[in-house]
């Protein structure tokens, strides 16, 4: 058996999808064994393009499998505006050589979950319609995974794709729902832990000047979301999944977090796709969220340069 941890990632890249999924392949402790795509930052065409085009650069042989093009019932936005309409800064690279693997996504993560049940560390970065789907197919998944990480919500309602929700709920509150009450315990790494945790636009252009494809091909893809950032956001540029890659690689790196019931608003109003956390547990439903309040920041900041190998 092969002792290192296997973990599947269900993504959408996007700019900060990219950088999370340089993190996973740089760490000795962790085997990527499948990338599984969503519509999301951007559609599913540029999505499973950018993640093709990824482990192409970052020289990774991993099964890439295309999952769904929208949300499970209502249509949503996208993030285009941030990442660039092809969700990787508007960049023209070149296609990657290879193809995506035949099977839909929704059943490579059962297949998958099959293989390494018990020992499945499964991190989603963006919209949760992949793993809803699996659910519906097979109620069973949760109890073959062994950590659930999410980079997803809000917790006190500062959104950041409407004034209470945090996108990649946003995107399908539905899917958030079916999959946050499925599993008996989801590791968060919410848009708030984000913003406490931003990275110095300065520090990040000096990793970006390292001597190596990934950090090349990351500092293009990313200038563009880099200045709309420092435009609107000040000195910081914030990461949200590479955070929520950092908690998944590295938990030993929690320096504060909670343990609390939460629900996803499904209505059709200002308070969609918002994350409702019970701080004071009054509706007397189970601590099920492990909610990531504050990361080491130089342990984290040092699995990004070591991501870009910048150190």
């Amino acid at each position: 058996m092969n002792d290192k941890i296997p973990l599947l990632i269900d993504t959408d890249p996007g700019v900060d999808d990219a950088l999370a999924l340089l993190m996973a392949f740089n760490d000795p402790r962790h085997r990527v064994v499948g990338l599984t795509i969503a519509a999301g930052n951007v559609g599913l065409k540029h999505t499973v393009g950018n993640a093709l085009k990824l482990c192409e650069v970052a020289g990774m042989d991993i099964p890439i499998f295309a999952g769904c093009a929208g949300p499970l019932l209502h249509p949503a936005p996208d993030a285009g505006y941030v990442h660039g309409e092809n969700g990787f800064g508007d960049v023209a690279f070149e296609p990657a050589r290879r193809s995506v693997e035949a099977e839909h996504a929704a059943q490579a993560i059962l297949r998958l979950s099959h293989e390494h049940a018990g020992r499945l560390l499964l991190v989603a970065l963006g919209p949760l319609t992949n793993i809803a789907l699996a659910l519906k197919l097979d109620p069973t998944l949760p109890q073959r995974v062994a950590r659930f990480v999410v980079m997803g919500g809000a917790v006190t309602a500062h959104g950041n794709i409407t004034p209470a929700a945090e996108f990649n709920v946003y995107f399908d509150p539905e899917a958030a729902h079916i999959v946050f009450e499925a599993f008996p315990q989801v590791e968060l790494a919410d848009w708030e832990a984000t913003i406490a945790h931003g990275l110095l636009h300065d520090r990040v252009v000096e990793w970006l000047a390292a001597d190596s494809d990934r950090a090349r091909f990351y500092a293009d893809i990313s200038k563009k979301t880099r200045e709309w950032s420092a435009d609107r956001r000040g000195d910081h540029w914030f990461a949200a999944d590479a955070l929520g890659m950092a908690f998944a690689l590295e938990p030993e790196g929690v320096v504060e977090e909670a343990h609390r019931p939460l629900a996803v608003d499904l209505g059709h109003g200002p308070a969609r796709g918002m994350t409702v956390v019970d701080w004071r547990r009054e509706g007397g439903h189970p601590d099920r969220f492990r909610i990531l309040l504050r990361y080491d920041q130089a342990r984290f900041e040092g699995l990004i340069q070591a991501a870009l190998a910048a150190r």
